[in-house]
């Protein structure tokens, strides 16, 4: 049977207000259809560099007035945005890829609209931070994104240690330049915990790179690496027996109801745990039952 076909752009008549607008990471087919809505729709896109937003428009046939809106043009642009948000006109913002406001400047506008009055619609969408998250196979129930640590120094083994008793996954975006001595250092002030180093994500040289941050800091393959890189760390060790400890319960609730084994793996994956670590605990609480 085929597959029906995607509704149209819809004609609707979009609200004032600033659209947060998800743009895809790198495949452009991961934008949303709300987003083609509000790009189709809006009086104004601001775009980081607009020359690439300009090639997710023309994919989908729409043109439409567009501003450079970057670090740089943040200060001068920011007063007369306001004033066309304040007389009902409706501005998209995006970045150059992924979510706006996850390292990039947009933050100020959209603190500023709201604190004139003006209305602010989220659009979800493409997110390399989650992107990569998902796919490294490492505890998500909790985690952190770090940004771009500082580039070297005593400023990166700062940050790293402070970062050192999160008892979280740990999220890092960073430069192929940087990556390796990034990697040995992280290894060095958070202890050598197994990692993932994504590259490219939805585009068509994607690679994953798994190991431990020793091993990837030693890599030589990562030390020619070129494109979009995200840094998936895991937990301290600590954070995570942790963490088996607190499925316990959840254990004796599984267990009234399923084998040790269907127990196990259904908390396991509910929480993001090693399953022969939680396995094992549901064979020692039946044993002690």
């Amino acid at each position: 049977m085929a597959r029906p076909a995607p509704p149209p752009l819809s004609d609707a008549h979009l609200a004032p207000g600033l659209y947060v607008t998800a743009t895809p990471i790198g495949n452009l087919r991961d934008v949303t259809l709300r987003a083609l809505d509000v790009l189709a729709g809006c009086d104004l896109i601001l775009a980081e560099d607009t020359r690439v937003t300009a090639k997710l428009l023309t994919a989908y046939g729409l043109s439409k007035p567009m501003q450079r809106f970057d670090e740089h043009a943040v200060a001068k642009a920011l007063p007369k945005l306001l004033e066309r948000l304040a007389a009902g006109e409706r501005i998209a913002l995006c970045s150059d890829a992924g979510t706006p406001l996850v390292s990039d400047p947009g933050a100020r506008l959209v603190t500023a609209a709201l604190a004139q009055g003006s209305a602010v619609y989220p659009l979800p969408g493409a997110s390399a931070v989650l992107a990569a998250l998902v796919a490294a196979g490492l505890p998500s129930e909790r985690f952190l994104f770090a940004g771009f640590p500082p580039p070297k120094g005593v400023a990166r083994d700062r940050c790293f240690a402070e970062l050192a008793q999160v008892p979280a996954t740990l999220v890092f975006f960073e430069g192929p330049p940087r990556l390796s001595s990034s990697l040995a250092a992280m290894a060095k002030a958070l202890g050598d915990r197994p990692a993932v180093v994504a590259r490219e994500l939805t585009k068509l040289h994607e690679t994953m790179h798994r190991g431990t941050l020793s091993s990837l800091a030693a890599d030589p393959a990562l030390g020619n690496l070129k494109g979009e890189i995200v840094v998936v760390v895991g937990p301290p060790l600590a954070a995570a027996a942790h963490a088996v400890e607190d499925a316990d319960a959840l254990l004796d609730e599984a267990m009234a109801r399923l084998s040790p084994g269907e127990a196990a793996s259904e908390i396991a994956k509910r929480l993001s745990l090693p399953r022969k670590a939680v396995y094992a605990r549901a064979l020692a609480r039946k044993v002690m039952s």
